[in-house]
């Protein structure tokens, strides 16, 4: 953090970590059901990157990166959703084949290892026929990573993709995040505006980080 202390905590994860306090849980109940907020897949991008040159791993555990705190279908099925699509966009995946229906850098995974409704809708590109308007930045899970795919679909460059989603406003921080962790691996360090990194807190050190993580476990 750049801070000394937390601050905005979604309300999922301060709820996991109210929990872990009281009781020692670490994994909540699983939510089967129902919406679920964005904590997880926000931090997600440190997982796939790991496992790049394993893509079944890194699908894997890109879901499992999530049940700490936001053990739920919805949450974590988005999670290994773009875990893919990460994986491919770090391989150097066209963005179309990137973002055609339902793609894998694991052959046909998606056949044995299905999506739940909300997530597979997204996958057959539900994004890519949405107008700004119709398109929402909520903490929802679904609203974020559709957002995030709509704005990398519609853009050719890091900066416009990422000014276009955060300008759609409401949870614009996480919006920009999940666009980030996707455009980042696809357009690389080298298409990131070089005034944006000038200004990054301990910037170094997150280099240094990304360098130690992209193909970690071989």
């Amino acid at each position: 953090s750049s801070k000394d202390e937390a601050f905005s905590i979604g309300p999922t994860t301060s709820e996991s970590l109210e929990r872990f306090e009281r009781d020692g849980t670490v994994i909540g109940p699983l939510k089967k059901e129902g919406k679920a907020t964005n904590g997880s897949l926000m931090r997600l991008a440190p997982v796939p990157l790991a496992f790049a040159l394993k893509p079944e791993l890194a699908i894997e555990y890109g879901g499992k990166s999530s049940i700490s705190t936001h053990n739920s279908t919805v949450a974590i099925d988005a999670c290994r959703y773009m875990s893919s699509l990460i994986v491919g966009a770090s391989m150097g995946v066209r963005k179309d084949i990137l973002l055609s229906e339902f793609y894998c850098p694991y052959g046909d995974y998606w056949n044995s290892h299905r999506l739940c409704p909300e997530i597979e809708m997204i996958a057959r590109g539900s994004f890519k026929k949405k107008s700004s308007s119709e398109i929402r930045t909520t903490m929802d899970v679904t609203n974020t990573l559709e957002a995030a795919l709509w704005a990398f679909y519609n853009t050719d460059n890091f900066e416009d993709g990422c000014l276009l989603v955060v300008n759609l406003g409401d949870d614009a921080d996480t919006s920009g995040a999940v666009y980030g962790q996707l455009a980042g691996a696809y357009y690389g360090r080298s298409g990131i505006p070089s005034h944006w990194q000038s200004k990054l807190f301990e910037r170094e050190l997150i280099v240094s980080y990304a360098r130690q993580l992209t193909g970690l476990f071989k």
